[in-house]
């Protein structure tokens, strides 16, 4: 038996009609971006301020660990116990400069 292809009918005024009704649906769905840009804007700019005190708030609790570890290297009498102090110090004062520099660049 040989299987013949059908030949499926489409109107053209119902193409006509679905192309109409999805530009139409899209046009409805686009939103003007600016709005949406703006919003985030404000939204990021409104968290700023709790996320330099959590930068802040996380720099204290480093600067506290560090000071217990240098605490217990010199106690134990390590060779290396300014490198560990310099590099727990200089993490701290990342911390704090990163925040100070990204509100001062971004003119919060």
């Amino acid at each position: 038996m040989k299987m013949t292809k059908r030949k499926i009918f489409i109107p053209k005024h119902f193409c006509a009609t679905v192309f109409t009704l999805l530009v139409k649906t899209i046009s409805v769905q686009a939103q003007d971006g600016n709005a949406g840009i703006n919003q985030a804007n404000t939204t990021v700019r409104s968290y700023f301020d709790s996320g330099t005190n959590l930068m802040y708030a996380v720099g204290a609790i480093l600067g506290l660990i560090g000071a217990i570890k240098v605490y217990q290297k010199w106690n134990h009498g390590d060779h290396d116990t300014g490198k560990v102090a310099a590099a727990w110090f200089g993490s701290c004062i990342f911390l704090v400069i990163v925040a100070i520099v990204l509100r001062s660049f971004f003119g919060l």
